[in-house]
């Protein structure tokens, strides 16, 4: 595959994307340049207003962040770094400052703001402001206390609590309904085309929300089928279809989501180098587990020490085989993946505590039920 990693996150990892800022603040001659961007045609926001965002002199976000100090970078990668920061009112903000040494840096500026201006909901990152003074490009977003879903998964520090069976599935669903609203209630639809567990956000209570939009793009209007594009993303969770011809659908979407799924069911990084060779791609690794239904208990996360029902599991299992198929016309719709994780999510109740606990689960899903249990699980039978 030809995707590449945008941004890599630090162990302390907290990255904020906002929402809030009207195409017009921005200057005309910038909004209207990329014919891909929000602000090309537009998204119907289904009435929602739209709140404007503030607009922060530079010098206001250097002394939020004590003059961008090594201690509060938060993270960093090839668009720039993000740091934590305190405004004059005592609010706690993520302030991202895009690196402008190649015209990259400024085109994701511009789209992301358009995106966040235009696209309003509770699983999506909030954007506080902005700031475009001279070269400076920075982003104001809300400050998402527990860091990404990468940082809770994966290299746990010591004495760091894992996951629990239904905190995963929670954050699962919070991201299922995040991307649902970008397919499904933007009008266009949005997509997302940078969907992994770094760019998933935790707040206290554990709510998910997606943030980066950097890459988003709009989706096929009217009879097109696919948006034509250079490919774009993390390697690793790029759909084989986007990463081969550049040809963007919504299913690309779900794939990148499959693969999120995946590294939540078996606490894998999607690629780990110091894995032997077999085991450093996670989708080459789980490709005998997903043939083998017998097989789907060992993917599980050593970390869970066995605290899931394993009837959630296999459920959970072929909702993932199903966004993993290798033909994009056979991933089901990101609405039905909301129906399906709701349900599991539901039956673990309130006896899972976020530590993990055992919980019994003696019905199986009323909707997609058959889908789930007969869900072909051969989705690799072409080379990847």
């Amino acid at each position: 595959m030809s995707c590449f990693s945008c941004m890599t996150l630090r162990r302390k990892d907290v990255r904020d994307y906002d929402e809030d800022m009207t195409p017009r603040s921005i200057g005309s001659s910038e909004s209207g340049s990329k014919g891909s961007s929000a602000g090309a045609r537009g998204i119907d926001n289904n009435g929602q207003k739209s709140n404007v965002a503030r607009s922060f002199t530079f010098k206001e976000l250097a002394m939020a962040t004590q003059n961008f100090r090594e201690s509060n970078l938060i993270g960093e990668g090839g668009f720039g770094s993000v740091y934590k920061g305190c405004l004059d009112s005592n609010m706690i903000v993520a302030v991202k400052q895009l690196n402008l040494e190649g015209l990259q840096g400024n085109q994701e500026f511009i789209v992301e703001v358009l995106m966040l201006s235009l696209l309003h909901h509770p699983n999506l990152v909030n954007l506080i402001g902005y700031c475009a003074h001279g070269d400076q490009r920075l982003l104001v977003y809300e400050y998402m206390p527990l860091g990404s879903l990468e940082y809770h998964l994966f290299d746990l520090e010591p004495g760091q609590e894992p996951l629990s069976w239904s905190t995963r599935l929670k954050i699962a669903v919070d991201a299922a309904h995040g991307l649902e609203y970008l397919h499904c209630k933007a009008n266009p639809p949005v997509i997302y085309r940078d969907l992994k567990s770094s760019n998933i956000l935790l707040d206290n209570d554990f709510n998910a929300k997606l943030s980066d939009f950097g890459l988003a793009k709009l989706g096929p209007v009217g009879d097109n089928t696919h948006v034509s594009t250079r490919v774009m993303g993390t390697y690793g969770y790029c759909a084989p279809e986007y990463a081969m011809s550049g040809k963007l659908t919504l299913k690309s979407d779900i794939y990148s989501f499959g693969v999120v799924l995946l590294e939540l069911i078996t606490g894998r990084k999607v690629i780990d180098c110091t894995k032997k060779p077999g085991e450093q791609n996670l989708i080459v690794w789980s490709r005998p587990f997903l043939k083998d239904r017998k097989k789907f208990v060992q993917m599980a996360d050593p970390l869970l020490e066995g605290r899931f029902s394993v009837r959630s599991l296999h459920h959970a299992v072929a909702i993932t085989a199903m966004c993993l198929q290798e033909q994009a016309s056979f991933r089901p719709a990101i609405s039905d993946i909301v129906t399906a994780l709701e349900y599991l999510a539901s039956q673990t109740g309130s006896s899972d505590s976020h530590k993990g606990g055992s919980f019994n689960q003696t019905s199986s899903p009323p909707l997609r039920r058959r889908d789930l249990e007969n869900a072909s699980f051969d989705v690799f039978s072409s080379s990847f």
